[in-house]
């Protein structure tokens, strides 16, 4: 038995060097679970929705599972280069939809820059209007490419296909003292899963969503309206949404304090886990209509 203790203790060497490299090799596709291989599976994922970082804004990128594309909103002017590269280097080619929330400057003041950059489908815009240079450059910008303007308003569909819809439930209204209240407010289901994508809407708007239709406005996941100003997401507008995920797009320490502290108590009181460009960067929602996971990029 001694004798052939060399021969044993050179096969348990090779048995434990191959146990270590198939340990190593698990640890490392471990470790690449926050990056490459995590997006891989995201982007076979079905629908993914990206919240990107652009400071004091709203920047919002919905990658259809069919390949088609909407952008809602394109954060402000400074933001152009930050949205149109991030745009490209996730293989963006054509925009099918833009949505334009409504016309204040954190929205769509890269916008102008969007249209120009890319091919673009069918555009939709809130009634409202404005003088400023911003406004103009935009409508300058869909002319130029001799596109037209739907006017967003609920009950206006977007697209519907199989267990995918995106929808517009408002505004209800053309004549409101905010502008708001204008918001275009987009509702994305597919299979299980919902996104309520709510612009800047303030409580006026929010309670007449309720009125339309309380049940249509249950989601997953909330872009908090205004940025988490204590103006939107309600009590009663929040109990009907019923998120598992808010969103809030804004920039740290912003000149208006938001979010607001009433709101966040809101949030935390209701269980939900809240997101916020300000301390996560860009956020990236995946899922295939049962289950829904997310990421984040600073």
């Amino acid at each position: 038995m001694y004798g052939h203790w060399p021969a044993i203790c050179s096969r348990i060497k090779a048995a434990v060097k191959r146990l270590i490299a198939v340990v190593l090799a698990v640890l490392l596709l471990a470790g690449c679970a926050g990056g490459r291989l995590q997006t891989a599976v995201e982007k076979a994922a079905g629908l993914e929705v990206h919240f990107l970082d652009v400071g004091q804004g709203d920047c919002i990128l919905v990658r259809f599972p069919d390949g088609r594309n909407m952008l809602v909103d394109a954060g402000s002017t400074k933001s152009a280069g930050t949205v149109v590269n991030y745009l490209k280097k996730n293989g963006v080619r054509k925009l099918d939809f833009v949505v334009a929330t409504h016309p204040h400057e954190d929205h769509i003041g890269s916008l102008d820059a969007v249209i120009k950059a890319f091919e673009i489908g069918e555009v939709f815009m809130p009634g409202a209007t404005t003088t400023t240079k911003t406004f103009r450059d935009v409508l300058a910008a869909v002319r130029d490419k001799g596109l037209k303007i739907t006017t967003a308003r609920a009950g206006l569909n977007i697209l519907r296909s199989d267990n995918l819809s995106a929808d517009i439930i408002a505004p209800h209204g053309s004549q409101y003292e905010s502008l708001n209240n204008h918001s275009a407010v987009v509702k994305i289901t597919y299979g299980r899963v919902g996104f309520l994508l709510t612009g800047d809407a303030e409580a006026q708007s929010e309670a007449e969503m309720l009125a339309g239709s309380a049940s249509s406005l249950k989601a997953d996941v909330l872009k908090v309206g205004h940025h988490g100003s204590k103006t939107s997401t309600s009590t009663p507008f929040l109990k009907a949404v019923a998120p598992r995920y808010a969103v809030i797009s804004l920039a740290a320490d912003n000149d208006y304090h938001y979010p607001h502290k009433v709101v966040l108590d809101r949030l935390k009181k209701a269980g939900v886990q809240v997101l916020r460009t300000d301390q996560k960067g860009t956020i990236v929602f995946a899922t295939d209509g049962k289950d829904i996971t997310f990421s984040t990029e600073k």
